[in-house]
């Protein structure tokens, strides 16, 4: 199949063709988004790989439909920004990644934790300046504490996991629970349960109608003072002008963000010689306790080779009729 692959690193080229050779396939590597202002440049293939940030609308499907895409394969398990109804109605296949190194997005969640906790950053900053002082570096031992896991896939179950091996007590909301975890001593409490005794929030649910902006000035009231907000999921759980309240009011004490809500018009670029037009990161920036990563939780080789080779063996089954046991429907 003729597949143009869009929003596009160098990363993402490099692992294409390093495991292509089992594929008949023909890639475009385009780095620009996928959007109304650039379905254009779809015309003449089969297919279109999408990442996290291409806005796959309504009007977009319609252009793909017209100019002959009949599959799109995203190479991530997200898929909130794709109008599944336009898809259907247009005749075009949606398959992902549904899950790739679990185990990496979990790390990072405690990465974030860790660091912003014991300051790691900072300190890595004075020393390198010959300032070995550790005044404000002070943090707390997270074994004993408790931590709120919310969603617990397989990414909320290996984050649970971890942080039970760290000593903390694991309190957990899904509206499935698993026995394995209650079995290792995560506690299911209702939702608002977990926002009020959790000392760490972690999120790790799916972005939709019931889970859009939970943390909000609501939740947040709900919370312990000085609560530690994760979010290495989907930025619109968090209602961010809601949470920057909570900051400046000192209600929330920590947070560590890998999503942003509007990350589309600033993850994976750099941006490093521009104003930024979004008051809303740089007012986040400005915390001393918030620390930002840039979309990175997935990025690691191990994942990078599973988003890889599941998002060409599904192109594949598309292309031979056989079944697509990563469609979405």
């Amino acid at each position: 199949m003729k597949v143009a692959v869009f929003s596009t690193k160098s990363y993402d080229q490099k692992y294409f063709e390093k495991h292509a050779g089992m594929h008949n396939h023909k890639f475009s590597f385009f780095e620009t988004a996928l959007k109304k202002d650039t379905v254009g440049l779809t015309e003449g293939f089969n297919c279109v790989c999408a990442f996290v940030n291409d806005q796959i609308d309504k009007v977009v499907m319609q252009a793909l439909a017209k100019n002959g895409i009949k599959l799109i394969a995203l190479r991530c398990a997200g898929y909130n920004n794709v109008d599944l109804k336009a898809a259907k109605k247009n005749g075009i296949t949606i398959v992902r990644v549904p899950a790739y190194s679990p185990e990496a997005v979990a790390e990072h969640a405690l990465a974030l934790i860790l660091t912003l906790n014991r300051k790691t950053h900072k300190a890595y900053n004075r020393v390198r300046e010959g300032n070995f002082s550790l005044n404000n570096l002070i943090g707390f031992n997270l074994s004993g504490k408790t931590v709120g896991v919310i969603g617990t896939g397989k990414i909320g179950a290996k984050c649970s996991r971890i942080l039970v091996g760290f000593g903390c007590r694991v309190i957990a909301f899904d509206i499935i629970k698993s026995k394995e975890l209650i079995d290792l001593g995560v506690e299911y409490l209702p939702l608002d349960e977990v926002f009020k005794e959790a000392d760490i929030l972690s999120l790790h649910c799916p972005l939709n109608q019931d889970t859009k902006h939970m943390i909000n000035g609501r939740s947040i009231g709900l919370m312990k003072n000085g609560v530690m907000i994760i979010n290495t999921s989907r930025g619109a759980l968090i209602d961010t002008v809601d949470v920057i309240k909570g900051l400046t009011e000192k209600k929330v004490g920590f947070l560590g963000i890998d999503v942003y809500e509007q990350e589309e018009n600033l993850f994976f670029e750099d941006l490093s010689e521009h104003i930024i037009q979004d008051d809303l990161i740089l007012r986040l920036n400005s915390f001393p306790n918030v620390l930002i990563t840039s979309h990175q939780a997935y990025f690691t080789t191990e994942a990078m080779d599973e988003i890889t080779t599941t998002t060409l063996e599904n192109i594949t089954a598309f292309e031979k009729n056989n079944e697509l046991k990563n469609e979405i429907k």
